[in-house]
């Protein structure tokens, strides 16, 4: 079993690589510095490279994600939207193009790292909850491109990567009253991975984050 993870050495993305190398799997986690997947060339070689150290590919996690800073809604620029788009969005699609070949050829699984700010509308993340909402229809768009020979599903992250200092606001925004953390996500992939009768659709792991959308804005 083979798998790369994109934005494999943040904190949400190690949990997950350091999961699925539990499991068994090979595991390429890359980061910035195996190039910028948001440009067509860089996310082929970094694709490429996957497979041939890999020996093959049979799971990408698309979890490469740039821009989340708050800024006013009225006050970004053109490198804003770029720098939310970029890994995020462009990258997630690209890569998944390139490994669409060898997934095929495996019968594979494409997980993408989304967040529930692709289903709230945050003003003060205005780039950040655009680019995810992209990412998640491509969750839905790769579904039906790739199918049957490819599974493609998402997993919407609340608060799971949270400073210290911010944790217990952010856990009064869930209806659990308590965060979460990078392993609750990467026990998400691995159970995504292993449900064969799912795909197009998306996982929420956030303590009910969402359902508590009218009380708390993130800011």
């Amino acid at each position: 079993m083979r798998a790369l993870v994109t934005g494999g050495t943040g904190r949400v993305g190690s949990a997950i690589a350091a999961r699925l190398e539990a499991a068994g799997w090979s595991v390429l986690a890359a980061g910035r510095a195996d190039g910028n997947i948001s440009r067509p060339a860089e996310a082929r070689a970094l694709v490429a490279r996957a497979v041939s150290d890999l020996g093959g590919l049979d799971l990408l996690v698309n979890g490469a994600a740039e821009g989340f800073a708050p800024k006013s809604a009225l006050e970004l620029t053109g490198a804003d939207w770029d720098l939310a788009f970029g890994a995020t969005a462009k990258g997630s699609f690209f890569v998944t193009q390139a490994a669409a070949p060898h997934l095929r050829e495996s019968g594979g699984t494409v997980v993408m790292i989304e967040d529930v700010a692709a289903y709230q509308p945050w003003p003060s993340f205005a780039a950040h909850c655009a680019a995810k909402a992209a990412q998640a229809m491509l969750t839905r768009v790769f579904a039906r491109a790739l199918a049957p020979e490819v599974r493609v599903c998402g997993v919407a992250p609340g608060p799971v990567a949270v400073e210290p200092e911010q944790a217990e606001r952010r856990a009064a925004e869930t209806l659990l009253g308590r965060v979460g953390s990078p392993g609750d996500v990467a026990e998400a992939v691995v159970f995504l991975v292993g449900a064969g009768f799912v795909t197009g659709t998306s996982l929420v792991v956030d303590g009910g984050r969402l359902l508590q959308s009218g009380q708390h804005e993130r800011a």
